[in-house]
């Protein structure tokens, strides 16, 4: 089970930080991933982080922005977001892949409006 939290309201130029719980599963074996869908448009990745944390990637889009992070110890992921653009605005959904199964939280929404 994955469940976010951290999602709401933010002006441009704004910061928000977003986390993922997750329990019956340890996620130190998995890479772990933060997608967002975007009003109207499809679910897109926006950032992975690898089982140890040695390896990220970003979108281009929020490179220099966001920050993907995980402490296994205590089995979660954040997604730090930065600098803030009215084009951030969608749900955001914590993601694992387990043995060929997709897991979701269940996205919250974030708005960057003034």
């Amino acid at each position: 089970q994955l469940v976010e939290s951290g999602g709401g309201l933010v002006q441009p130029g704004g910061s928000l930080r977003l986390s993922c719980a997750t329990s019956g599963f340890t996620i130190s074996q998995w890479d772990m991933s933060w997608y967002r869908q975007p009003p109207g448009k499809e679910r897109e990745l926006v950032a992975r982080i690898s089982r140890t944390g040695g390896a990220t990637l970003y979108a281009d889009s929020v490179k220099g922005r966001f920050t993907i992070s995980r402490d296994n110890d205590e089995n979660t992921v954040s997604l730090q977001m930065s600098s803030l653009k009215s084009e951030d605005t969608a749900v955001y959904y914590c993601n694992v892949v387990r043995a060929g199964a997709a897991y979701w939280g269940q996205g919250p929404q974030v708005t960057v409006s003034s």
